[in-house]
């Protein structure tokens, strides 16, 4: 299976380009979404959890999210923890949901792709940009949080710059330029990547 990574930063607007490829027939797998469904489900996650912070970080078998949000925002290296074994669990889950999928190709949806390290797993990356006053707009809209508080998530993750450069497709959702267009382009160019190693 073909797979691409999308990314961006907080309020780039990720969701509303899947949307867009969902629509072209191409499965997206939500990875922040799916690794709060696996803090609940995943045996061996929840014994990893449980282990570092005691049983009390679940209750009736779920976990206080808000208890171990307090915990990490405070704390680096429980951050780091949570990371180095959420992480694995999401790849695990990924690989076989990407078994089932008949598309020519898949999308991981993940906000800290370069962040936590992991393009190495995607054939392509994609980068949702947006300028940061818009950014900020978006979220504390959504949110209802802030600029502040946003501000302080953005800080978290690596620059737009940063990001740019190490990005295989960028697409623009700055008010400016349409996404439809772009997703179509990226869409017609991954198919004919494709097209060519069947080839080959």
């Amino acid at each position: 299976m073909f797979k691409v990574g999308i990314t961006g930063g907080i309020g780039s607007g990720k969701t509303t380009v899947c949307k867009l490829f969902e629509t072209l027939g191409i499965p997206v797998y939500y990875a922040d979404t799916q690794a709060k469904l696996l803090m609940n489900t995943d045996s061996e996650l929840k014994d990893s959890l449980q282990n570092y912070f005691g049983s009390g970080i679940y209750n009736d078998g779920l976990l206080v999210r808000h208890q171990l949000a307090e915990i990490i925002f405070n704390d680096p290296a429980a951050l780091e923890k949570v990371n180095s074994w959420v992480h694995p669990a999401v790849a695990r889950d990924f690989e076989r949901w990407c078994i089932l999928q008949t598309s020519p190709y898949v999308l991981e949806e993940a906000a800290i792709i370069f962040e936590s390290m992991m393009s190495y797993r995607f054939e392509k990356v994609i980068l949702v940009t947006a300028p940061d006053d818009l950014r900020i707009e978006r979220v504390c809209a959504r949110d209802r949080v802030s600029p502040e508080i946003v501000r302080k998530r953005m800080a978290n993750q690596w620059t737009e710059e940063k990001k740019i450069k190490l990005a295989d497709y960028i697409i623009h959702n700055d008010n400016v330029h349409q996404i439809a267009p772009q997703v179509m382009e990226i869409h017609e160019q991954l198919l004919g990547t494709l097209l060519l190693r069947e080839n080959q």
